[in-house]
C-alpha cells in the first residue's frame, strides 16, 4: 500500500508525523496498541508529543484509514487492513491474528438477511474468537 497515495486520497496533508504513525502500524504488524505505536514513533521522532500521536490515530480512524480493535481486556489496538475479516484472540499471549473465511461471512450475511434485528441496520460485522494458539 502506498501511504502517500492513501493520505492524499482521504484529503489529508502528508506530514512526517502521519507517515511515521502509518509506518508504525505496518511495521509492528500485529494490531499494535497506541502505546506500541508511541514507542515506535518516539524512536524516530523523540520530540513528538503523545497527544500528536493520538490525534493522528483519531484522524486516521475517522477518515477510514485505520480501524480500532478492542480486545477482551479493553485494550484498544489499531489495524490498517480494512477488508472484512475476523480476529482470533489468544487468552494466554494476548496476540491477535486475522482470520479470513468467505464461507463464514456468507453464513452470517444469510442469517441476518433472514432474521432481521428489529430497529437495527447492520452495516458491517466482525467476529472476535477467543482461545489459545497451540504450538505447531
Amino acid at each position: 500500500m502506498n501511504i502517500h497515495h492513501k493520505l492524499k486520497e482521504k484529503g489529508l496533508k502528508i506530514t512526517p508525523q502521519r507517515l511515521v504513525v502509518m509506518e508504525a502500524i505496518f511495521q509492528l504488524n500485529n494490531h499494535p496498541s497506541a502505546e506500541n505505536i508511541i514507542e515506535y514513533v518516539k524512536e524516530k521522532f523523540p520530540n513528538i508529543s503523545v497527544a500528536t500521536v493520538y490525534k493522528v490515530l483519531d484522524i486516521f480512524v475517522e477518515k477510514g484509514i485505520l480501524k480500532k480493535v478492542k480486545t477482551d481486556k479493553d485494550v484498544m489496538r489499531y489495524e490498517g487492513y480494512l477488508e472484512r475479516h475476523h480476529h482470533l484472540f489468544c487468552d494466554e499471549t494476548h496476540q491477535i491474528k486475522d482470520f479470513h473465511n468467505k464461507e463464514l461471512d456468507a453464513i452470517i450475511q444469510n442469517y441476518f438477511s433472514k432474521y432481521k434485528i428489529k430497529d437495527f441496520e447492520i452495516k458491517d460485522f466482525q467476529l472476535n474468537i477467543n482461545g489459545v494458539f497451540k504450538a505447531s
